[in-house]
């Protein structure tokens, strides 16, 4: 530990979180961007701190790779695509899914190489993994703020990196004994007490600074999946691919009582009540289009023919890849689950798509946001903003009878 970074007894992370970034800015080893508080800071030596991954076996014996997209560990971003393992980067603040895959174009040179490995390059050429992706990480490379000898890990205090381990764990993407890597300035490894420590919070396994590879030797548990009774609903209109992962999880029998319904929670909501205000506030939908709106007469047997009304300018949101056989009252129950239930729906189980009609672009766009990597019967679901405005007036889909 840097002689200059002193610790009071008794700590909490926010007194340590606050130290480090003030030792960094004060004694000038914080790099680009700047000012270094309340990120994951970048600092002098990064590059030479990330180089050292090469050396360690569980980096040259992996695969696939994860690494947060924080600045300092872009070195190690580069690296892996240098050794042309498959890199995979979580979407900025899990907004939109959670894995990118990064893809350099065909005969990358080393200096499009570099460019893959900074944010920009993570925009400009990365394809999105989708939840059913067979995806297996070997190892996971994560920033800190501060982190002990031990392996304790301190964030910068918002629980992206504890939450991106344990939705891997939730989807299968992950071993229990995958290591975790961290990057550090030599200064952020400090003392930290465990009992800081909290059952979601992530440890590592590899410590690398500008001049020690450290080898933590950590026995304790990592997260073992998400805690839901730790999930707020806010979190989760904010994490979109939570939803995906409770509702896939619900429907596997597992308890997925959130914070905001549990009975120690002061004034805990019932679910269906929290539901109602979700579908009423967070997703800015309408209440009463907890079901399809549309008219219908019977044509035979085994269809109906539907018939709509005229609406204003609606914004359409396309759902393909449906599964043959797939009634429309699981697709209206997923909708239900994920606060998602349009004021129309257009069904086309014959054509395996359905069109959901919404009041206006922002909401569609949070749809398609939520539903990102939803599955039925197995099968994940294409769904997007519908490319073209459907022909408004008289339309005519089939509709699959359904007992509901």
């Amino acid at each position: 530990m840097e002689a200059g970074v002193r610790l009071s007894a008794g700590a909490s992370k926010w007194d340590i979180r606050k130290k480090i970034w003030d030792y960094m800015e004060a004694n000038n080893l914080a790099d680009f961007p700047r000012p270094v508080h309340h990120r994951i800071p970048n600092f002098k030596g990064s590059h030479q701190a990330c180089d050292a991954v090469r050396e360690l076996e569980v980096f040259n014996r992996t695969s696939e790779i994860k690494v947060d997209p924080d600045k300092p560990l872009e070195g190690v971003r580069l690296v892996t695509l240098q050794a042309r393992k498959t890199l995979l980067v979580p979407t900025p603040r899990l907004r939109s899914g959670l894995f990118n895959k990064i893809v350099p174009p065909p005969g990358a040179t080393k200096e499009i190489l570099r460019i893959c490995a900074t944010s920009q390059g993570v925009k400009d050429y990365s394809v999105p993994i989708g939840l059913d992706a067979k995806v297996q990480v070997d190892l996971v490379v994560v920033g800190s703020v501060a982190v002990s000898e031990k392996g304790w890990r301190i964030g910068k205090g918002e629980g992206f990196a504890d939450m991106e381990y344990a939705m891997m764990v939730s989807m299968g993407a992950i071993r229990e004994d995958t290591p975790v890597v961290t990057i550090v300035h030599d200064c952020q490894v400090v003392d930290i007490t465990e009992e800081l420590l909290d059952d979601h919070d992530l440890t590592v396994d590899y410590i690398l600074t500008p001049t020690r590879t450290i080898k933590t030797g950590c026995k304790r548990p990592k997260p073992q999946g998400i805690i839901w009774h730790k999930i707020s609903y806010k979190m989760l209109e904010r994490i979109p691919i939570l939803k995906n992962l409770r509702y896939r999880e619900k429907q596997a029998g597992k308890d997925v009582i959130l914070k905001d319904e549990h009975p120690d929670f002061p004034n805990a909501r019932k679910p269906e009540d929290s539901d109602e205000n979700a579908k009423s506030g967070n997703t800015k939908l309408q209440t009463e289009s907890t079901s399809v709106q549309i008219e219908h007469r019977h044509v035979g047997n085994d269809s109906l023919s539907t018939k709509s009304e005229t609406h204003g300018a609606l914004a359409t949101v396309y759902v393909g890849n449906i599964p043959p056989g797939t009634r429309v009252s699981e697709l209206k129950s997923a909708l239900r689950e994920f606060h998602a239930s349009p004021l129309r729906l257009s069904w086309q189980g014959a054509q395996c798509r359905a069109f959901l009609d919404y009041t206006d672009k922002m909401t569609a766009e949070s749809v398609v946001s939520s539903l990102k990597g939803l599955s039925l019967r197995g099968q994940t679901l294409r769904v997007e903003m519908a490319k073209n405005q459907r022909n408004k007036g008289t339309q005519s889909c089939e509709v699959l009878r359904t007992a509901g």
